[in-house]
């Protein structure tokens, strides 16, 4: 639907600025989907935290986690409706389980924050930044430096996490770790059948050889 909608606007954009070439044409209509995707995925997913009484932590939830995303990349469901499910859950998810949480003691908390940390750290190694096959990060050196912020912000969030008196909003800082590494592995690649863009593009070129 988003994509017939931005085919018909591109249509009539180059039917009145004949001067648009295909290669901003294909800008735009990018541009295109982009904003005429991510308006209703993000009044579904807002109208959804509303309903369940988590919106203030759903928006916090976003927030936290954002930044580690776009450092390490992870999967990217191959449609608009599965895209806004899948954002829907995924940060409404973190919210929902992280209010459910509680940890006995301080230590009990470290030595779980340890282990999540441990795991995103192996799970960068071999990973991020995890890309697709639409948008591939094909440069070592953007990939160097997404793996490198990737490390610094784990790292940064697991610290701070232990900082933050709000224990949810802690809770969601640890548990947003968790989900965002699970989601650059290959095991999730698998699942929905997904392919990693950089590792095609290799196989690519040694095919071509």
């Amino acid at each position: 639907m988003v994509d017939k909608i931005c085919n018909k606007i591109m249509n009539r954009i180059r039917l009145k600025m004949p001067e648009v070439d295909d290669e901003r044409a294909e800008v735009i209509q990018y541009g295109l989907e982009l904003l005429i995707g991510e308006v209703p995925k993000t009044f579904v997913f807002l109208l959804i935290a509303w309903i369940l009484g988590i919106l203030k932590y759903s928006i916090i939830s976003l927030i936290i986690i954002l930044p580690y995303r776009i450092f390490s990349g992870g999967v990217h469901l191959k449609t608009h409706i599965g895209c806004m499910i899948g954002t829907t859950v995924f940060y409404c998810g973190n919210a929902y389980i992280s209010k459910l949480i509680t940890f006995p003691n301080m230590v009990s908390k470290l030595i779980f924050s340890i282990l999540i940390l441990i795991f995103a750290i192996v799970m960068i190694t071999l990973y991020a930044p995890a890309d697709t096959q639409n948008v591939p990060i094909l440069r070592k050196k953007d990939r160097k430096v997404k793996k490198i912020c990737s490390y610094i912000t784990v790292i940064v969030m697991t610290i701070t996490a232990f900082f933050i008196k709000n224990q949810i909003i802690s809770n969601m800082i640890i548990i947003g770790i968790l989900l965002q590494s699970v989601m650059i592995t290959k095991f999730a690649y698998n699942i929905f059948k997904i392919k990693f863009g950089y590792l095609e593009y290799i196989k690519t070129q040694k095919s071509a050889i």
